[in-house]
């Protein structure tokens, strides 16, 4: 019978489920005592009378006490109450091996570290005179300290060996397992296991064997249909060799997987001491032997091959040296080999890649959403971080490689490559795109809906390269230098389809063409221009002739690689291209790096996924928090609901032809407001629906032109007002707020009007006041007005309310403003996507503003409404880039005969 949350077991609360099995139930629980977090393990009453299983389950809190290792998991106390018995065990926070081995094998960094951590505990283990028995992946925890070994439930005592530890003398004192009983899960069961023999610490290497086979290859080391298959494979055949399945595994390795998989203990390691002796001198100084061996074997022209290994990028496995010299001094080779980011980190946005292609240089994210700049030799065994480039969000290369430049805080700033002093240059709030000519001038976007700036890295004033025209583009981004450093391309984007795509554009004007339809980033090198082309969460990475003097594209695409990764709310691909260097990531069909609504908590700590695996976007919490509504798809999205408690999404529109977004509860929950975008059957504007999917769209208020966007931002808590905003949804760069009754004549009135623009009008709890963001002082910035119901009910419609009073809010740049339940508290995004709280106060008319607090800072996607604070302003459920692919980075060099190949 299921323990519920909050029963107390002594001074034990109990918190929710954390899984079951065999010998018990185990939970999350608090320590009232001292105040911790743990696990707690329970022996149903009903198996407390089953003499076997009691004995068992006291046996493992004997076993686990007298084990202190810090790759075993810590017994805390043992306990019994209303019949049932429990453990009070170490909470570890982390995945099993099990779990991350449904993603695929683990790099080879990992293997040999985990691998040398499982075996030092087990020689722990071992020389207390105890056998695991049950080695599996589903017993090893993956944690940021490193692996785990878990469950000693089914742990045999065995005397201590004498003779040198190697407890091939072993005998079994007083047995708990009758000679003849099975105990364990078969596909990782030594052989004698199998057979119901005597054991000793060597059936536990067997099982360590398996698991080492099983991280490298992604396979298990023995297979069949049935337990019986199984068990007779394991008696009777040997696992096919793991360099058939994964080539460039160093033969010390497959050595030593091959020895602990022998059939006869008397074959094996004899002590898991060897055993961690052997995988640790194979991370120290095998891989570099077994990767000098490998080139001597291969043919000379292709002189050297470095493994891609070290602690950032963890050991990057030379996959493949792909095709032959057909014509011997003809052709260079084509070496292809794989770059994984190491456990618990992320590579985010675009890698890039010096000049001279030797360099490497990636921005790093960890699970708490801290990004870092590391760099790295591509012939060494090392990545280095980059010490002042905290909370990086993009960066890019001088024209000479020996200069970095990025966007952080907000900024703008340059340092040397080797390290050194930051430079601030100027503001960029929320920058798309970089780019650092020979001349020393740098391109940049510094925000959604602003032109192309220049700036002298030297340091100047910014200013304007390329306008924005309003009235025909909502966003340029991505700007990129041509080698004469006169030249660039970039991307625009369009609500008219014909001009949405690459343009080809110089720094005195005279030139500025559209020259492709693929938007997001691209890269030129030797005659090439690489662009990706697709949707959803894959693309494909495509290659085209290009003259980068006259901006001419010649002759047709040819496909690179196909199904590479493509992140929609940012418009990008992770691809670099350098003259012999390319680097791409290809997606694994996996979790997908696109947006998903994640929950946070106020120190940026992930705490679960709500909507993971889609294209999400706009995300509102229903006014009693139990459900989310939220926009999903691309190119064009419909608005979804989703219960927080369940992952069953319902789908609330269903026209596919249009674009739809921004959703807004109304004060009781039962129905909801959204846009409809131009360019549809529908007529575009603000429509309300039943929450419960039920009913036809009812038309609310419709934008002043066909073409015009006009989208809700919030509904009054009396139900009497919504706040909408026409004009760019995207580069927020046109817009003003409009107060629409939503009894009476229902027209709309212009609530705030500013230069610039003004949007994402928020109501207070109470709705005296509204908070909005407007970039009349050139950037955007967070303010509070009143709001008097009355004045603008007499209002005429489409007449401007009179407003006198104002309090700015942010200092230094802010958007997106939101309130806490209570209104208590006032929550916006600085530049840098920093979030920030500020208490806040009203009397009568007056408003009052406390000091801001930094709570943390989070990658946020593209959209419209991208977090929502809950009730108690303690959690933040954010449409940010949470889930990642887990497919390794493709590194390919001279990659022009990967063309000629096609």
């Amino acid at each position: 019978m299921p323990v519920q949350a909050g029963t107390r077991l002594g001074p034990y609360e109990i918190l929710a489920p954390l899984g079951a099995g065999g010998m018990g139930e185990v939970y999350r629980a608090r320590d009232t005592r001292l105040e911790r977090q743990v696990a707690i393990k329970i022996l149903p009453a009903e198996f407390s009378r089953d003499s076997a299983r009691k004995q068992r389950f006291e046996r493992e809190a004997k076993t686990i006490s007298n084990l202190n290792h810090p790759n075993i998991c810590t017994l805390h106390d043992i306990g019994a109450q209303d019949g049932a018995e429990y453990l009070v065990m170490e909470c570890v926070e982390g995945e099993t091996l099990a779990k991350r081995l449904e993603k695929g094998p683990l790099p080879l960094e990992q293997v040999l570290k985990y691998g040398a951590q499982i075996a030092d505990a087990l020689d722990r283990a071992h020389q207390a005179g105890i056998v695991h028995r049950d080695l599996k992946p589903g017993n090893i925890m993956l944690t940021p300290s490193g692996a785990k070994l878990l469950d000693f439930g089914l742990a045999k005592p065995v005397a201590v060996g004498i003779a040198n530890m190697t407890l091939t003398e072993a005998k079994p004192t007083t047995p708990v397992t009758e000679e003849g009983t099975i105990v364990g899960t078969y596909q990782y069961m030594s052989p004698e296991q199998i057979e119901g023999k005597e054991l000793d610490g060597r059936c536990d290497i067997f099982s360590l064997g398996a698991v080492l086979y099983e991280m490298v290859t992604g396979q298990r080391a023995f297979q069949g249909k049935s337990q019986l298959s199984v068990a007779s494979a394991i008696l009777e055949k040997e696992p096919a060799p793991v360099s058939t399945i994964k080539p460039m595994t160093p033969p010390a390795l497959e050595h030593s997987i091959r020895k602990c998989l022998a059939k006869l203990p008397e074959d094996r390691w004899q002590s898991a001491s060897d055993l961690k002796s052997e995988l640790q001198w194979i991370a120290e100084g095998a891989s570099q032997a077994g990767a000098t061996a490998l080139r001597a074997a291969r043919r000379r022209a292709w002189e050297r091959a470095a493994w891609l290994s070290g602690g950032v990028v963890a050991f990057a496995l030379l996959v493949l040296l792909v095709g032959s010299l057909r014509q011997s001094g003809s052709r260079l080779p084509l070496i292809i080999s794989s770059v994984n980011p190491p456990a618990g980190t992320q590579i985010v946005g675009i890698p890039m890649i010096s000049p001279d292609g030797r360099t490497l240089l990636l921005v790093l994210m960890d699970g708490q959403g801290k990004s870092l700049l590391w760099s790295r030799l591509l012939d060494s065994t090392a990545a280095q971080p980059i010490a002042g480039t905290e909370a990086v969000t993009q960066a890019f290369w001088s024209a000479d490689g020996r200069s970095l430049g990025f966007f952080a805080d907000g900024k703008l700033k340059t340092m040397q490559a080797s390290g050194g002093p930051v430079v601030t240059l100027c503001d960029a709030p929320f920058a798309i795109g970089g780019s650092w000519n020979q001349q020393g001038i740098i391109l940049f976007v510094p925000q959604l809906g602003a032109g192309i700036y220049k700036v002298a890295a030297s340091g100047d004033s910014p200013t304007l390269v390329l306008s924005l025209d309003k009235s025909k583009f909502s966003s340029f981004a991505n700007p990129d230098f041509l080698p004469d450093g006169k030249h660039f391309t970039y991307s625009a984007l369009s609500l008219e389809p014909a001009l949405t795509g690459t343009y080809f554009a110089s720094l005195d004007g005279r030139e500025n063409k559209l020259i492709a339809r693929s938007t997001g980033n691209r890269a030129y090198s030797s005659g090439y221009l690489f662009f990706e082309q697709g949707s959803g969460s894959k693309a494909d990475l495509m290659a085209i002739g290009f003259d980068p003097a006259n901006g001419e594209v010649r002759g047709e695409p040819s496909l690179v690689a196909q199904g590479i990764v493509y992140v929609p709310g940012a418009d990008q691909s992770p691809f670099a291209v350098s003259e012999r260097t390319l680097i791409y990531q290809t997606s694994s069909g996996g979790v997908t790096p696109g947006p998903a609504l994640v929950w946070l908590d106020r120190s940026g700590k992930k705490i679960s996924v709500v909507a993971g695996g889609y294209d999400t976007s706009d995300l509102r919490l229903s006014p009693d928090a139990q459900k989310v509504a939220y926009a999903r798809g691309d190119p064009t999205s419909d608005i979804w609901i989703q219960e927080l408690k369940r992952d069953v999404p319902m789908r609330l529109t269903f026209d596919t032809s249009v674009d739809k977004g921004a959703p807004i509860w109304s004060p009781d929950g039962s129905a909801v407001l959204f846009y409809i975008a131009p360019g549809g059957k529908t007529p575009p504007g603000i429509y309300r629906k039943s929450a419960s999917g039920t009913g036809d769209e009812e038309l609310v208020a419709q934008p002043k032109g066909p073409w015009e966007v006009l989208w809700p931002t919030d509904w009054s808590r009396d139900g009497r007002f919504i706040l909408c905003v026409q004009g760019e949804i995207i580069g927020r760069n046109r817009g003003e707020i409009w107060a629409v009754p939503m009894s009476g004549d229902r027209k709309p009135r212009v609530f705030i009007r500013a230069p610039g623009a003004a949007y994402d009008g928020q109501f207070s709890p109470d709705g005296r006041w509204v908070a909005y963001v407007s970039r009349e002082s050139g950037r955007e910035e967070v303010y509070v007005v009143p709001f008097d119901a009355n004045q603008v009910s007499s209002t005429p419609p489409f007449e401007q309310v009179a407003i006198t009073k104002r309090w700015p809010i942010s200092a230094n740049g802010g958007s997106f403003p939101r309130w806490r339940r209570d209104g208590k508290e006032l929550f916006y995004v600085a530049p840098g996507e920093g979030f920030v709280a500020l208490s806040v106060e009203s009397r009568g008319s007056a408003f009052s503003v406390g000091e801001a607090r930094h709570l943390f800072r989070q990658t946020l996607a593209a959209a419209a409404f991208p977090y929502d604070p809950s009730a108690d302003g303690q959690r933040f459920l954010v449409n940010a880039f949470a889930g990642t692919d887990t497919s390794p980075f493709t590194l390919v060099v001279n990659w022009k005969e990967l063309l000629k190949a096609k």
